[in-house]
């Protein structure tokens, strides 16, 4: 007699795990499509995140071209820079003079005489001020306000010890310890260069009256007692300009010459040339900026909304009416027309067109021509702010990059967007998921109930088959 049979894992026979994965996996389809979609809506946000860059950096450019510092750069240069170096501030007016340098700045430094063990006991006073004349030797008049340090010793003290106590009083002079044979001295240098800068060092000892300047105790550490031989007073850098004499506390003359600045580098043995140029360089590096950074967004978007009919592949923002619509923005300000200038009214006029496919290219011997010989007129097509057609050209691109760019722009919207479909797929993936699962269990519950069935009707079939078998023997 036939039987009822099936090969698989279960007790009737039938492969249950099999069948419910199979049957699982069909039902999980949407969940492979949703990762998918979530997969592209990422690259999205990437590929937007890159396209705002890349404005962000044409934005920057356009700046250049609408800031009045952009079109007013000067170079300033020095006949010789190993004497005398220099440089001017955006704006400065052409102009050329000569500089002697007759002194160097210098800061005061003393030295005491040799000292071995401690020093005495009391109080140094270090006050900071200008000198009449030789440090030490003439009248001395404190900075206002005043700025003195007291240092209070015990009298254990060494040498060493006390120049540690001077650094970390911040009295405007820093010590330091020279060791030979006879002792140590104590070095004290002014941290301000010129006259200003000198320092003067008195003591009040322990023992008071005379003691504090004979030589003895403290008194052999202040400015009347140093080694007169080692001491340096502080001085004003001494120069000319067009032989008028002018002096600077530091080697740096930065308010000498309008708009220039210029340092004393050694004194001179004959006049140094200082020359102030119109710098047009930098006007042509920031337009070449300005195309580079238009090229860059034009390519990326090129690429992202492109379609190839040959391999049938299609950029990753292809035919989103958005994202053509910011590149038709953004070519649609290039290619504005502008009354700003009464020479220059488009781009094209001064040698920067824009060739299919919409890359900007610079025609530099007519830009050059443009900058050489009607800069005023290349600057208002550029950065005239006189409003609506009278806007110059970058200011237009300055503003339509400004409102891209903005909290509630393109591509604050375009993100959020994206962003919300990332969200909504996320929640979708996991209401299948939670689906599927319940699917799972009902499948898992009817197949269990359909193998134990199935199990008992073999058995079944098994007893009634031995039964036939029995009857057959017994008649035969």
């Amino acid at each position: 007699m036939a039987t009822i049979s099936s090969v698989g894992v279960g007790t009737s026979g039938l492969d249950v795990k099999s069948i419910i994965s199979q049957l699982v996996t069909l039902e999980r389809r949407p969940i492979d499509q949703l990762k998918k979609d979530a997969t592209v809506i990422d690259t999205k946000i990437s590929a937007i995140g890159e396209i705002k860059s890349l404005v962000s950096t044409l934005a920057d450019a356009a700046s250049k071209l609408t800031s009045l510092t952009g079109w007013n750069a000067v170079t300033a240069t020095s006949s010789d820079s190993t004497y005398v170096s220099t440089t001017a501030i955006g704006g400065t007016l052409p102009t050329n003079f000569a500089v002697d340098v007759v002194s160097l700045a210098k800061t005061q430094s003393t030295a005491s005489t040799s000292i071995s063990g401690a020093v005495g006991a009391g109080t140094l006073t270090i006050d900071m001020g200008k000198w009449a004349g030789t440090a030490g030797s003439s009248a001395f008049t404190a900075n206002t306000p005043a700025s003195s340090v007291s240092i209070t010793l015990t009298g254990t003290e060494t040498v060493a010890e006390i120049a540690s106590a001077i650094n970390g009083a911040n009295s405007g002079v820093t010590a330091s310890v020279l060791t030979d044979a006879t002792g140590q001295r104590l070095m004290l240098r002014s941290k301000t260069t010129g006259a200003i800068g000198g320092f003067n060092v008195t003591a009040t000892e322990a023992g008071g009256g005379a003691a504090n300047t004979d030589m003895t105790g403290l008194s052999r550490l202040t400015t009347l007692n140093v080694d007169s031989t080692a001491t340096q007073t502080s001085a004003d850098a001494q120069a000319k300009v067009n032989g008028i004499a002018v002096s600077s506390s530091s080697n740096t003359f930065a308010n000498t010459v309008a708009g220039v600045t210029f340092k004393a580098e050694k004194v001179t043995t004959a006049p140094i040339e200082i020359t102030v140029t119109k710098d047009n360089t930098a006007v042509k590096a920031n337009v070449d900026a300005f195309v580079k950074a238009y090229n860059a967004i034009n390519a990326s978007l090129n690429d992202a909304t492109k379609y190839d009919p040959a391999t049938k592949q299609s950029g990753l923002f292809q035919g989103d009416s958005t994202t053509i619509g910011l590149q038709n923005m953004l070519r649609t300000a290039l290619q504005s027309v502008t009354t700003a200038s009464t020479v220059f009214q488009r781009l094209s006029d001064v040698g920067i067109t824009q060739a299919r496919g919409g890359d900007l290219s610079v025609d530099n011997t007519k830009f050059t021509a443009a900058m050489n010989n009607n800069m005023t007129e290349l600057q208002n097509m550029f950065r005239s702010t006189g409003g609506g057609s009278a806007d110059g050209i970058a200011v237009k691109l300055k503003a339509l990059t400004t409102n891209l760019l903005s909290t509630d722009g393109f591509f604050k919207s375009k993100d959020s967007a994206y962003k919300l479909s990332s969200t909504r797929n996320t929640k979708e993936q996991a209401n299948v998921e939670t689906k599927v699962k319940a699917f799972e269990a009902r499948l898992t519950t009817r197949y269990n109930a359909l193998d134990r069935q199935m199990s008992t009707l073999n058995g079944l079939n098994a007893y009634i088959s031995q039964q036939v078998t029995n009857w057959n023997k017994s008649k035969g």
